[in-house]
């Protein structure tokens, strides 16, 4: 009787390491750690907090929230604007 000659079941077969992921990928968005300090008017601040938004997208999405975030901010100053009374005209200013 010949026996043929089987496979090894003890040998392990070799483990292929994964390759080594780099820790940082410059090419990622990353945040950039500003710190939004709050101003007190609930509008602009949401419009700050806006910002934070770019932290999580590449460089060519953050122009539109930037426009995004001017814009509001403009609309936010329009309507300080328009709720500001101007100042009565002082006694002084027509003088003949």
């Amino acid at each position: 009787m010949s026996e043929t000659p089987t496979e090894a079941t003890d040998v392990p077969e070799p483990v292929e390491e994964p390759a080594a992921e780099p820790s940082y990928d410059p090419a990622a968005p990353a945040p950039l750690g500003i710190e939004r300090t709050p101003t007190g008017n609930a509008e602009v601040d949401a419009q700050l907090e806006r910002l934070a938004d770019v932290d999580h997208l590449a460089a060519d999405g953050h122009a539109e929230v930037y426009e995004d975030v001017h814009q509001g901010l403009r609309n936010a100053l329009t309507a300080l604007d328009a709720q500001t009374p101007s100042p009565s005209p002082s006694p002084y200013d027509h003088r003949s």
